[in-house]
């Protein structure tokens, strides 16, 4: 379980340098703390919500199936991860965000297995949660981004002449 866990934060801080660094590049003169700060809080978040996707997609199979599923969910392994992070490290924007995407997509059919045999669900129908629970995470995620980007931004004022 702990490699799951380094690998997940490992993660979550490769994503959240692919994001925040490119846009550091265009504020030279941060502080090296604010910096640190920022990275890892978001690499922090990031690797939450990396956490949470299986968790999510094996509640929306509890609320397909008809019978609850038996068992404890659908957890990470250090097998399921490690695309995972894969694609955290390529999400640098100049290394494509397309195959960033795509294997975020391998990473969901990877999940889609587990969630079918563990729920009871057939293979398509399991990768359906998985790819609305990663969806719905995605889009919460972002609508915060923007949302801390909204109340962060610098106002300009104007000059009294």
């Amino acid at each position: 379980m702990s490699a799951v866990v380094v690998l997940l934060l490992f993660a979550g801080l490769s994503e959240a340098a692919g994001r925040i660094l490119p846009l550091l590049a265009r504020r030279p003169g941060m502080p090296p703390t604010l910096v640190a700060g920022s990275l890892l809080a978001a690499g922090l978040v990031e690797a939450a919500v990396f956490a949470l996707w299986p968790l999510t997609a094996w509640s929306l199979a509890e609320l397909v199936v008809s019978s609850p599923p038996p068992g404890d969910g659908l957890e990470w392994t250090p097998g399921l991860v490690a695309p995972l992070v894969l694609a955290a490290v390529l999400a640098f924007p100049l290394l494509g965000p397309l195959l960033h995407l795509l294997l975020f997509v391998g990473v969901g059919a990877g999940l889609a297995g587990p969630l079918a045999a563990a729920s009871g669900l057939g293979w398509w129908g399991a990768a359906g949660c998985v790819a609305v629970a990663g969806v719905g995470l995605g889009v919460a995620v972002e609508a915060v981004r923007r949302l801390v980007v909204r109340i962060s931004a610098p106002r300009t004022t104007e000059p009294i002449v």
